[in-house]
């Protein structure tokens, strides 16, 4: 039996959970005290080149309240998180030299700005012992069929259809509780949107995200979503609604800062399907799902091409920045109404459709022709729900730089017609006579 470790660090990023969370389960299973750690990096809260904050205050809200969650859920299993707004870089060594620890438990992160910080690290602390593992999919990486990622296909669809005849989605894990006396003396506070450099604000009456951060508020969403209202089984029906919280399922923002894991909804999925029934709306979450892993795994393919002018695709288009069109476009005083109205939402609630997503996307990147690069920034600052591998994923796509096999533009008035036909998303958020 493998000697356990005196004392480990948990370095919470992107996995703010304690339920089905790889590193804290071995953390846990393999030392005889655990420390967790999250760090509010204030580069994540500095002004970008474009004029507006890396993380503004919507997701800021959201990441506050999930991390208010994750310490009280760890303090049940006397675990005690120490929160600082500080870079990693300097809070972990001293943590290191503080408290003797051994080794260190974190999720494996793969863009450029996670890995640089790791690597500084990893190059000052040679004696720990790093323990990373991948534990933001619902295809392990391990169990794809696909040996290398270079392999990974450039097509959805095939992506698709190969894991879903091979892999098996692992179970969750169930993390033990520790002794009483693990539990450290913690002194450390949570800071506020103010301590970050944002402003405070009230929650638009009229969005369609009014949730709070936190691992147990995305399981209450499940189980209002799923087994109260069972607005599971008519999901694909209605997931390309605008108005209103239950058009959709919502478990993309606490899935992008990791509340919640992917394999969690998918056996609840599972269990519904077998509980209330199975049909094709049940089974197109779990295609979501897949869709969220394929963006994943095409950043790990890729790496930094996502965040390139030529996106995967190495093709050139006539990209222009025009500052003024940027304004009318962020402040929804474009010729096309149904993109004002969903830049207006998410400029006033951190939330936007998918379909609305689409819309803004093609008509800045394929209408006005304009760097897209710049609006894949702007939704990183505001999305309550930005996912990196996501959210590039997505604007490569629409801007024609990534997997989408037909390079399609969106006719903006025919899907207006389409999914807002009696106008009322548009009315909701332009206030005009014009519907």
């Amino acid at each position: 039996m493998q000697k356990k470790q005196k004392t480990s660090l948990v370095w919470f990023r992107n996995d703010l959970r304690v339920n089905d969370q790889t590193a804290l389960y071995q953390a846990a299973k393999e030392s005889e005290q655990v420390i967790a750690l999250y760090c509010f990096d204030p580069r994540h809260f500095a002004e970008t080149q474009f004029g507006f904050k890396k993380t503004e205050k919507f997701r800021a809200q959201f990441l506050i309240e999930t991390v208010h969650e994750l310490h009280r859920n760890l303090e049940q299993h006397h675990i005690a998180l120490l929160v600082f707004h500080e870079k990693p870089e300097t809070v972990i060594p001293k943590l290191i030299s503080d408290y003797s620890i051994e080794a260190i438990y974190l999720q494996k992160e793969w863009t450029s700005e996670e890995t640089a910080v790791t690597n500084v690290l990893k190059n000052e602390l040679k004696h720990i012992i790093w323990n990373e593992y991948y534990d933001q999919f619902l295809f392990h990486p391990d169990d794809i069929p696909y040996t290398e990622f270079k392999k990974i296909p450039e097509v959805f669809t095939e992506f698709r259809k190969q894991c879903e005849k091979t892999v098996r989605v692992k179970s969750r894990l169930e993390t033990h509780k520790l002794s009483e006396s693990n539990l450290i003396k913690n002194i450390t506070v949570i800071p506020s949107l103010t301590d970050l450099g944002l402003e405070d604000f009230e929650v638009n009456p009229k969005t369609a995200f009014p949730f709070s951060g936190g691992e147990n508020q995305a399981l209450s969403r499940i189980e209002e979503y799923f087994w109260e209202s069972k607005k599971l089984s008519v999901y694909k029906k209605t997931r390309n609604g605008l108005v209103g919280k239950d058009y959709s399922s919502k478990l993309s923002a606490w899935l992008a800062n990791g509340s919640i894991s992917a394999r969690t909804i998918y056996w609840e999925v599972k269990r519904y399907e077998k509980e209330i029934g199975a049909n094709e709306d049940t089974y197109w979450l779990i295609f979501e799902l897949i869709w969220r892993d394929y963006f994943k795994y095409i950043s790990l393919k890729h790496g930094n091409k996502i965040f390139q002018l030529k996106g995967i695709l190495n093709k050139t288009y006539e990209w222009k920045f025009n500052p003024k069109a940027f304004q009318q476009w962020t402040n929804g005083q474009t010729k096309e109404p149904f993109v004002n109205a969903n830049m207006i939402e998410i400029q006033q609630t951190g939330w936007m459709s998918n379909r609305g997503r689409q819309n803004v996307a093609s008509f800045w990147a394929k209408e006005w022709e304009q760097d897209w690069r710049i609006a894949a920034a702007y939704f990183e600052s505001l999305l309550i729900d930005y996912d990196v591998h996501s959210n590039y994923g997505n604007w490569i796509y629409n801007s024609g730089v990534g997997n989408d096999p037909r390079d399609r533009k969106f006719n903006i008035k025919r899907q207006a017609e389409m999914y807002d036909s009696n106008g009322a998303f548009q009315k909701l958020w332009l206030q005009t006579s014009l519907f």
